[in-house]
């Protein structure tokens, strides 16, 4: 799809798409990809916790489109497409997180997996909690094991598409065009689970790029 992103810009739960653009598609690919190298290197050499901080809250400052114009076309399975995606899903978390926070509850609640133990949210999850979540994801690119980040964050996004579905399947009757909203939505995290599952798996193979 093509939008062109102004600060704030407002994303709901299902931008988790690519933009279209006639510029050089290599030349986007090397953009996209030295600059999510050099952005994680840099976080990773230095042991100035205000300077992860500012990376982890960089669009808090600076609004999205920057890092959609950089990341958003790359591949999914990739470091930059990695990197795009949690940036993102943080986003539409601090926009929303009481919303987020009940459908991630819900989520918990029908998903019989050990995603919210991967995950590592706090229990019961509010607000505040999903928010910090969020960021503790982001931070883990930057610190510790990066291919556990990458899996704590697929299964947030596991968990996410639970609580839509759940939620979809409650408001069927009574609210038909909201079921189908968050039919789109539990898809859409879904697909990213999936995605990000597939970088963690490049990344301990050493290869992801």
């Amino acid at each position: 799809m093509a939008d062109d992103f102004h600060k704030p810009t407002q994303y709901s739960g299902d931008k988790f798409d690519t933009f279209e653009g006639g510029e050089d598609p290599a030349q986007i690919m090397r953009v996209a990809h030295d600059t999510a190298h050099a952005l994680v290197n840099r976080a990773r050499e230095t042991d100035d916790p205000a300077v992860l901080e500012r990376l982890v809250a960089y669009t808090d400052a600076h609004g999205i489109d920057s890092i959609a114009e950089l990341w958003a076309r790359a591949s999914p399975r990739s470091l930059p497409g990695a990197l795009w995606r949690i940036y993102l899903l943080r986003v539409v978390i601090r926009q929303d997180p009481a919303g987020t926070a009940f459908l991630f509850q819900r989520g918990t609640e029908v998903l019989a997996t050990i995603d919210a133990a991967v995950a590592g949210a706090q229990a019961p999850t509010g607000p505040e909690e999903i928010t910090q979540l969020a960021d503790q994801i982001l931070r883990g690119l930057f610190r510790g094991d990066f291919g556990v980040a990458l899996d704590r964050a697929a299964a947030f996004c596991r968990i996410l598409s639970a609580g839509c579905s759940n939620e979809a399947d409650t408001a069927e009757l009574t609210s038909p065009d909201r079921a189908t909203e968050l039919t789109t939505r539990a898809d859409r995290f879904t697909i990213t689970a999936e995605e990000l599952t597939a970088c963690a798996r490049l990344y301990r193979s050493d290869s992801l790029e």
